[in-house]
């Protein structure tokens, strides 16, 4: 079934317009635990706590994960100001890879970040965003230690299968959280609906599958969202959205902060899903 996306905006929340699972259908249930030793991390701690300072000296911060020594995969949204619309300078981030217990395997600057060409912020998300809610981030110098992998990114999903989320949110930012044994419980091209928890911090967490060679990302955790009553989080899939944004990254040396909000009466609809960023 393909899904399809609109937007709510005399309520300014994103729906999406999918029938949910019936009562009768079960989802297995899911474990997860705080990632608390060095054992637990252990092949991990390439997934990382992206901290951004505003200019107003507020802070915050999202999830990100390394797909190379050099760059960092993450939401796109978390890169903008929310109260401006204008992108954070490079200058305002940090990517701490594996920090666990207050304390970072290796903390790095950022250089450079690229946004999915496809992508706007906005004030009132549109279906067009959540698709494209991917950006690359370029690190002022390389992450190359024993203990730290960068993971694969690609690899594609269908209802039904079983994911791994690596998340820090709000109430254990110092800690990620891993979730083991949610699901796909439905999908569009571009987008998943996973039974994965998420809370407001998990935007820009890796959403992984098991792989002979290791995790794998699949895909990328915008939102999360609440599917007739049910939580449930959404995620943009890598499979295309990421090639595009490697042909953006090659193109583009720079990436110049712009404002773009779109205003009511741009796109309109009904739903079944009520949606909320957990990066907000």
């Amino acid at each position: 079934m393909r899904l399809s996306f609109s937007i709510c905006l005399s309520f300014g929340l994103f729906v999406l317009g999918a029938t949910p699972p019936t009562a009768q259908t079960t989802v297995p249930p899911s474990t997860s635990a705080t990632v608390q030793t060095a054992h637990d991390a252990r092949g991990i701690e390439g997934v990382g706590r992206l901290d951004i300072r505003g200019a107003d000296g507020a802070s915050g911060f999202c999830t990100a994960a390394l797909v190379s020594p050099s760059l960092v995969l993450t939401a796109a949204h978390c890169l903008f100001d929310k109260s401006t619309g204008q992108a954070f300078s490079n200058e305002a981030m940090t990517f701490r890879a594996g920090l666990r217990q207050g304390e970072e395997t290796a903390s790095r600057r950022v250089r450079r970040m690229v946004i999915h060409p496809g992508y706007t912020y906005s004030e009132r998300p549109t279906g067009t965003a959540l698709r494209t809610d991917l950006a690359l981030l370029e690190l002022a110098r390389d992450v190359r230690l024993p203990q730290v992998h960068p993971f694969a990114a690609q690899g594609s999903l269908t209802t039904g299968d079983a994911v791994e989320l690596i998340s820090y949110a709000r109430g254990r930012a110092d800690a990620p959280m891993r979730e083991s044994g949610c699901t796909v419980l439905d999908r569009d091209a571009r987008v998943l609906v996973l039974s994965c928890s998420v809370d407001y911090g998990a935007s820009g967490s890796p959403v992984f599958v098991r792989t002979a060679q290791g995790l794998q990302i699949v895909s990328v955790i915008s939102s999360m969202s609440d599917w007739d009553g049910r939580p449930v989080a959404l995620a943009v899939t890598v499979e295309s959205g990421l090639e595009e944004l490697k042909r953006e990254f090659l193109r583009t040396p720079q990436f110049a902060a712009r404002r773009k909000v779109l205003r009511v009466g741009e796109d309109g609809g009904t739903g079944t899903i009520r949606f909320h960023r957990p990066g907000d």
